[in-house]
């Protein structure tokens, strides 16, 4: 196949952001939690199990999405992808309309989260392919378009829910993300096995390091680094979320914010959670993947060690800041991370296992710094925890070292390289 008969990587790019933005809604639950409350008298607890159910059934999602598509290629996986995402909202407008809460659960919690993990690991997937010259940052874009979703959505639908009311404003979103899903998904392919960009060879220190062995699932998760993996994303997003997930009464307490303006915490690690996902992806390409986790741990330990001391607006904004920065950059830098770990052509299948790190993140820390909370009126000992797990944690990307074998102690030889 030449050049000339390939698709355009740049489109896929574009694609890839649209897609992932349009995904990246679910972060912005909040803002129907107060008026499925008021209208139906349902509690904060029955409303914001919506929320949970979607970021567990996103992992499921992009297991069933990353193996598929490994098969048959992104298009198919992210086109049905776009149909369950966009149906699960129009049915969450039904569900919302007869007043069922088991309904809103089935199709916002399980159907949208299903169709949001399956589209999730397809860009990522492929622009790890179409981009090996720029691998980090061009996954770091596409999943910081994930972390802006919720800030584009968010006010749109908050004048929506005003205007017409919750069911129709379900509706509307189901009706958009139907429509610009399904696109950007016609835009997806494959590049052939072992493309490359025209001129391009494997210079920097970072290039050269990453395998040229395409492990299979069943071979990379036999590996102790693809557990490793795992486990620096789940000690990452586990930081991060319990942040998010206590951001507004942590600012109340320690700042003394009123309840309208801690909300605009929220807002703030939002907008460096995407900027993190493209920075530090960015950076990696350059310093290296495990030393980008390693500064990603140690800023966190400095953090979480100085927040419970922190009581100035200014310096509490910045240290959110660098969190939100923190906790995307975990993202952006993963996706490369494993690509170079254990090739890409398999990467949907790998990656979407090492996702489920982000279900399975979301539980313990939020649970636990509730608890805490409850139970002595204060946040510091739960940031105390926190921190010291983060401190441990810096051993972790010090052992972080590719595969340098197939399994089986086999020698790995290089991937043939076609013409571009």
């Amino acid at each position: 196949m030449t050049s000339a008969r390939l698709p355009n990587r740049w489109g896929i790019a574009v694609a890839a952001v649209l897609m992932q933005i349009c995904l990246g809604a679910v972060y912005g639950w909040s803002v129907f939690k107060i008026p499925l409350m008021r209208a139906e008298h349902w509690s904060e607890t029955q409303v914001q199990l919506n929320f949970t159910l979607a970021i567990f059934f996103l992992g499921v999602g992009t297991i069933i999405g990353g193996l598929w598509q490994d098969r048959v290629g992104p298009r198919k996986v992210a086109t049905l992808a776009g149909l369950i995402y966009g149906v699960g909202y129009m049915l969450a407008g039904v569900s919302a309309t007869h007043h069922s809460l088991d309904g809103l659960y089935a199709a916002y919690g399980v159907l949208t989260g299903i169709g949001m993990g399956m589209g999730y690991i397809c860009p990522v997937a492929t622009l790890v392919k179409w981009f090996p010259e720029r691998r980090g940052l061009m996954t770091g874009v596409a999943v910081c378009g994930y972390g802006a979703g919720a800030l584009i959505m968010s006010p749109v639908a908050a004048r929506e829910i005003l205007a017409y009311g919750v069911p129709a404003t379900f509706w509307s979103l189901g009706i958009v993300y139907l429509v610009l899903v399904l696109a950007a998904a016609q835009c997806y392919a494959n590049p052939p096995q072992g493309w490359r960009p025209a001129g391009w060879e494997p210079r920097s220190a970072v290039a050269k390091a990453a395998t040229t062995y395409d492990y299979t699932v069943r071979e990379a998760m036999a590996t102790w680094q693809f557990w490793l993996l795992w486990a620096m994303l789940f000690l990452n997003v586990s930081a991060g979320i319990m942040i998010i997930s206590q951001a507004s009464p942590m600012a109340q307490q320690l700042v003394g914010m009123t309840p309208v303006a801690a909300a605009g915490m929220v807002g703030l690690i939002s907008i460096f959670n995407g900027t993190g996902r493209v920075f530090w992806a960015w950076v990696s390409d350059h310093l290296g993947r495990a030393r980008v986790y390693f500064l990603l741990y140690a800023i966190q330990v400095i953090i979480f060690f100085s927040l419970p001391r922190i009581h100035n607006l200014t310096w509490f904004s910045a240290a959110f800041a660098l969190i939100g920065l923190c906790y995307g950059g975990g993202f952006g830098t993963m996706p490369s991370f494993t690509a170079d770990f254990f090739g890409a052509k398999f990467m949907g299948g790998i990656y979407g296992i090492v996702l489920l790190a982000w279900g399975a993140a979301a539980i313990p820390s939020p649970i636990m710094a509730a608890h805490l909370h409850q139970a002595t009126g204060r946040f510091d000992t739960a940031l105390y925890v926190i921190a010291g797990v983060m401190l441990i944690s810096l051993a972790l990307p010090l052992v972080a070292k590719r595969p340098s074998k197939a399994p089986g102690n086999a020698s790995v030889a290089p991937t043939a390289v076609g013409a571009s």
